[in-house]
């Protein structure tokens, strides 16, 4: 209970000494559906900022750019442009559709952030749980960059929160085969129904495949992994052999810094929190040993 104290004095003078900020909310990237939306926070005077571009989580079927918390606040306070999106949802579109949504935000940002003081050539591109799976694919299958005339070379760094959706065919057939030997009913709104019957379409959607034709463009790819995930190690394991770099950030709930996860994470002071704002600006590597709160940075 202490502790949990302190954390909130810590964040309340956090939010005290933080420079004002400004926000754009509710900021069109598409026409199609009312949920093709993104907010904007930046700091006051801002000018030629590194941008966070964030990917809400919720299972690809529910969510808000709303679900940020204090993390605008940590953002804009230590020196960043801070972009939270919305995108279409399942099953009202297929898979396809939401991930070109996020490549048509991604395209937005590239072509309109410095209006809000970012720097379109500076991006980290994150993302919690289903808004990993999006963050990763982004990072690493420049397809859907290319068609809204990005280069990866923008995106500086990578962070799926909480994400372990980077190999579909193994999540489908290690579910399926779990409940086939327990004898238990299939699952029946499980990722085969939300990526699709076809091994080709799922293999599309896995950073695990596409990471493969990565273009050497020599970024960093930080990916925090949760106690005993096994899938993101081997999405690491195969970026190494590409000659990236690739930090996993293995931490505990307990450890200090600010959880990026969490809905109602708290920003903190602290040497391993200093070391991620200093890891998203570009100023240092990021560590193994600075991993903090639980999948977060």
């Amino acid at each position: 209970m202490k502790r949990f104290t302190c954390l909130l004095l810590v964040a309340a003078a956090c939010a005290s000494e933080a420079h004002a900020q400004r926000v754009a909310r509710d900021v069109p990237y598409a026409t199609t559906h009312e949920r093709q939306v993104l907010d904007v926070y930046a700091p006051e005077g801002a000018k030629n900022l590194p941008v966070v571009f964030w990917i809400h989580g919720g299972g690809w079927q529910s969510g808000d750019k709303g679900m940020v918390a204090q993390k605008p606040k940590a953002f804009t306070g230590a020196g960043f442009v801070f972009v939270s999106i919305n995108h279409r949802l399942l099953p009202t579109v297929d898979m396809g559709a939401l991930t070109r949504d996020v490549a048509s935000a991604l395209g937005w940002v590239h072509k309109n952030i410095a209006t809000h003081g970012g720097d379109p050539t500076r991006l980290l591109v994150m993302g919690h749980s289903s808004g990993g799976q999006l963050a990763a694919l982004m990072c690493t299958d420049d397809r859907y960059a290319k068609a809204e005339g990005v280069s990866l070379t923008i995106i500086k760094g990578c962070v799926p929160v909480d994400a372990d959706t980077f190999d579909i065919p193994a999540i489908i057939e290690m579910a399926e085969t779990r409940a086939r030997v327990h004898r238990l009913s299939m699952p029946t709104y499980g990722h085969r129904q939300q990526f699709g019957d076809d091994p080709a379409k799922q293999r599309d959607f896995s950073a695990v495949t596409v990471v493969a034709v990565v273009p050497r463009v020599g970024r960093v790819l930080a990916l925090p992994l949760a106690q005993g995930v096994l899938e993101p190690g081997i999405l690491a394991f195969l970026i190494k052999q590409l000659g990236l770099q690739v930090q996993q950030l293995i931490g505990h709930p307990a450890e200090e810094g600010f959880n990026l996860a969490s809905v109602d994470g708290l920003a903190a002071t602290g040497r391993r929190a200093e070391a991620c704002t200093a890891y998203v600006a570009g100023r240092q590597p990021m560590p193994v040993t600075t991993a903090v709160a639980h999948v977060s940075c």
